[in-house]
């Protein structure tokens, strides 16, 4: 096999919102997010409540805290991707709410 049949993407291919850092959030829209991860969470917390259990199984000692650190992380990362759309949502009115459009 020669070289130029290599399997690797070409530079030139990629979008260039990959190689550059994601702009710094205002305050309105860092709230925004962060109710919605909150949200998130709070629905995530419910599920895992309900679903990760099996009747007549004990509790590991710290199980709550580990599955609170790790729904907390995965509402956050949810959230930051995108979420449900309520953080965009509410971003696009604050400007009119804040004497600021």
């Amino acid at each position: 096999m020669s070289s130029s049949s290599s399997s690797a993407i070409p530079a030139a291919t990629l979008s260039p919102s990959l190689a550059t850092p994601a702009a710094a959030l205002g305050r309105g829209a860092k709230a925004a997010r962060e109710f919605e991860a909150h949200l998130i969470g709070s629905l995530l917390e419910q599920m895992e409540k309900t679903f990760a259990t099996l009747p007549g199984q004990d509790a590991m000692p710290g199980a709550d805290n580990y599955n609170y650190l790790g729904t907390n992380a995965l509402s956050e990362a949810l959230a930051a991707k995108g979420g449900f759309g309520i953080a965009a949502m509410i971003s696009r009115h604050l400007p009119a709410h804040e004497g600021t459009e």
